[in-house]
């Protein structure tokens, strides 16, 4: 089963993408504008995105580099665009997507490029897991396993370590988990560290080597395994 996020604001051709997809076995969810369309993205699990260029709220260009440089997101991305000139090509390759189909397109071609860009992914994550050091966490399930142990996760912890794992050694900021969790809308402020603290229960409290790591007045952050003294 693939899971395909659609980013396009044209009703028609999502009607289309819908239409020809769906019996092929994909499932789908859509946003119809760009600042939707990196909520889902960051907050979900998707094998790919296909991604319009130009849409209201957040254009394609900037939701596919913040999804890559803020959120390290690298779920494949296709972008789809009316615009042909070698430049934008380019420039969106350049931002982190991982093809580019020019509309009119071919259904047929787009859902060969789909499953190559999948095939190609899982190769890089394997069995659909993510590893730091001892910790080894389910892409698509809310459960980890350490050191023998299975972790079993709510949906808004998995999220915040899926999070942590793509950006380590790096910080995540606490603005940008915020965003993950509830868009532009996050509830009061001890919310976000409740479910830090709900995560840390799970993955750390029971260990010798605590992972997850605040960095004061910024965010949090998988720490880096030790270096042994030199003798």
């Amino acid at each position: 089963m693939t899971r395909l996020l659609i980013i396009e604001d044209n009703p028609e051709l999502v009607a289309n993408l819908y239409g020809f997809l769906e019996p092929l076995g994909y499932v789908l969810d859509d946003a119809r504008d760009g600042a939707t369309g990196l909520r889902l993205a960051t907050q979900n699990d998707y094998d790919a995105i296909l991604l319009d260029l130009m849409l209201p709220r957040l254009d394609g260009m900037t939701l596919c580099q913040k999804l890559r440089e803020e959120f390290q997101n690298p779920v494949p991305v296709i972008m789809l665009t009316a615009r042909d000139p070698v430049d934008d090509r380019v420039q969106g390759l350049a931002q982190g997507a991982d093809d580019y189909l020019v509309k009119p397109f071919s259904l047929k071609e787009l859902d060969a490029r789909i499953q190559a860009l999948v095939r190609r992914a899982q190769g890089r994550n394997v069995q659909g897991t993510l590893t730091w050091q001892d910790l080894r966490v389910d892409t698509r399930a809310p459960q980890a396993w350490r050191q023998g142990q299975t972790i079993t996760l709510t949906p808004s912890t998995h999220k915040l370590l899926l999070c942590l794992m793509r950006a380590a050694p790096d910080v995540v900021r606490k603005q940008e988990m915020e965003y993950l969790l509830w868009g532009d809308h996050p509830p009061e402020s001890g919310a976000l560290r409740t479910h830090i603290h709900e995560l840390r229960q799970h993955t750390d409290k029971q260990f010798a080597n605590p992972l997850i790591e605040t960095v004061h007045g910024i965010g949090w952050r998988l720490n880096a395994p030790r270096t042994p003294a030199p003798e």
